[in-house]
Formats: structure tokens, C-alpha cells, sequence
């Protein structure tokens, strides 16, 4: 799979432009970089920072950041991958940090905000 850095490692637990962003957002899911690492937010949540990322960068290989999950995903060709090359630890989100997080963002109608 080329365009992916097996040695880029994550860019930290959660969703990177979720936690910069003025007020900080919250995620349903994780998605890696596979490129550079950049940890952005699936599509089903709000802010949808993993595809806003490829947009910007052209990366076009994420990886699930979700625990005992491994698929990648090609954004150029649409194509998902069921596994794919190894990549440097961590390779998922911390497990007591549940989802959706972070915990104390999350609003009471989270499910009602979700893309489909």
C-alpha cells in the first residue's frame, strides 16, 4: 500500500482538530493517518476530521483507531482494506476512553448529531 508510513506515529489519543478547535468538539470514532499519523474523526461524526484532512493533504489511506479494530481505508479509490501493513504502537485509542468522547463534551443528544 504505498502512501502509508508504517513508523508515523499517532498524533495522540483523540481527534487532533476536535481538541484545538474553539470550543473543543467531540467524536464518535477514531481514524489514523496512515501517512502521517494525524488522528482525525470518522464521517459519522460532527466534524468529520479524517476526511477533512485527505481533502487538505491528499493522504488517502486512514486506519481505524478504534481498539481490536484493523481495516484501512482508501479515500481515492473508495476501497476498504481489511488489514494492512503494520503500524507503529499505539495502534488504537485508549480502551477506558469509550466512545463517543471525550466524556465530559459529549452532549446528552449525541446520537441525534451524528452523520449517517
Amino acid at each position: 500500500m504505498e502512501g502509508i508510513n508504517p513508523e508515523a506515529p499517532p498524533s495522540g489519543p483523540g481527534c487532533a482538530d476536535c481538541a484545538a478547535a474553539d470550543p473543543p468538539g467531540w467524536w464518535f470514532h477514531l481514524r489514523r493517518c496512515g501517512r502521517c499519523g494525524h488522528i482525525g474523526c470518522c464521517d459519522s461524526s460532527p466534524s468529520q476530521h479524517a476526511s477533512a484532512h485527505h481533502a487538505a493533504t491528499g493522504h488517502r489511506f486512514v486506519r481505524s483507531f478504534e481498539p481490536g479494530e484493523e481495516w484501512f481505508w482508501d479515500y481515492d479509490e473508495q476501497v476498504l482494506y481489511e488489514q494492512g501493513p503494520s503500524l507503529v504502537a499505539p495502534v488504537s485509542r485508549p480502551p477506558e476512553q469509550g466512545a463517543p468522547a471525550p466524556a465530559e463534551r459529549v452532549p446528552a443528544d449525541w446520537k441525534r448529531q451524528l452523520h449517517r
